[in-house]
């Protein structure tokens, strides 16, 4: 049972709150990203304390054998998950993931199915999903080159604790104003498509993907959100879970994590302290933990909100 340290990502639409509000220790002025659960070799996490300190989550697994990650993980070549908190200052850019057959191909790494859960926003915040209508391939490529996609973008109104569910193939973006714990196959696959014009420092608009989001992109309405109920989020990669703890009459929880597989905690609000087998963590707002396979007994005590992920 550890708490990762996470990879620090600065973006130029990037903001402060995950400084401000979620205890992250980043010395520049802006912050976009933290990478909490990550193998990937552009941003992998680390343990922060205890024996393993120092070592990457990938590291510890070699050191340990995969079966820290429980028998649903054997089914994966890679480590299958990456867990983020985004901090939207300014919108994000319009863009789309391939599915893993093309992204296997072409870029050598999985595509990338995720979710968005809306940890917190301004009021009007909005994303980009989908479509308003259908779309021909040619009036998709027309409107990427002549600035004008956001006419046929489908725009939705988000508060805090909505979730959305984004497949491979679905044109979105974060806007501005939101704060997001995004949970993913383990990807780093995107194609860009619209940046409302801005350039990086160095003065030079940053480059778009054109062609081959021609080839993913899903260019029809989203006709419903899926229900995955009783989890906020499932699929083959991931299934998520929500636990809220009010610190009076619900302020305990216990668990058994067994060899099926490995537990991640986001907590996205409060503080408390995590329990297992004779071992204690304190966490707050902002930690990420990671509970090997086969811990066993487990108990969450405080006043808090956490995202749980698992391996179906």
């Amino acid at each position: 049972m550890f708490r990762m340290h996470p990879s620090y990502k600065e973006y130029l639409w990037g903001g402060t709150r995950l400084k401000q509000n979620f205890h992250k220790a980043y010395a520049g002025d802006t912050l976009a990203e933290t990478w909490e659960l990550s193998c990937h070799e552009d941003g992998p996490c680390y343990i922060a304390e205890g024996k393993y300190a120092g070592l990457t989550l990938n590291e510890y697994i070699r050191a340990e054998g995969r079966k820290v990650l429980g028998k649903q993980a054997e089914r994966f070549e890679q480590f299958p998950i990456l867990i983020k908190l985004i901090d939207a200052a300014d919108d994000l850019s319009i863009q789309v993931h391939p599915g893993n057959e093309y992204a296997l191909k072409n870029e050598h790494q999985y595509g990338k199915m995720e979710m968005w859960y809306i940890v917190d926003c301004e009021e009007g915040a909005s994303v980009y999903y989908g479509f308003s209508r259908e779309v021909s391939r040619e009036e998709f490529e027309e409107r990427i080159r002549n600035k004008t996609l956001l006419e046929v973008l489908n725009k939705v109104y988000v508060k805090k604790g909505d979730v959305l569910f984004i497949e491979p193939g679905t044109i979105h973006a974060i806007g501005k104003g939101n704060v997001i714990a995004e949970i993913q196959q383990n990807s780093n696959v995107t194609y860009r498509v619209y940046d409302y014009g801005r350039r990086d420092k160095n003065g030079k608009e940053r480059d778009l993907h054109i062609d081959k989001a021609l080839q993913v992109t899903q260019r029809i309405p989203i006709k419903n959100q899926k229900s995955f109920e009783p989890h906020i989020a499932s699929c083959e990669y991931f299934t998520v879970d929500k636990l809220v703890l009010d610190g009076t009459i619900m302020k305990c929880m216990s668990g058994n994590v067994d060899s099926a597989t490995f537990v991640s905690l986001l907590v996205i609000d409060g503080e408390g302290w995590i329990h297992a087998e004779g071992e204690s963590i304190a966490f707050q707002k902002g930690d990420s933990l990671f509970v090997s396979a086969d811990t066993g007994n487990y108990n969450i005590e405080g006043a808090c909100e956490i995202l749980i992920t698992t391996l179906r």
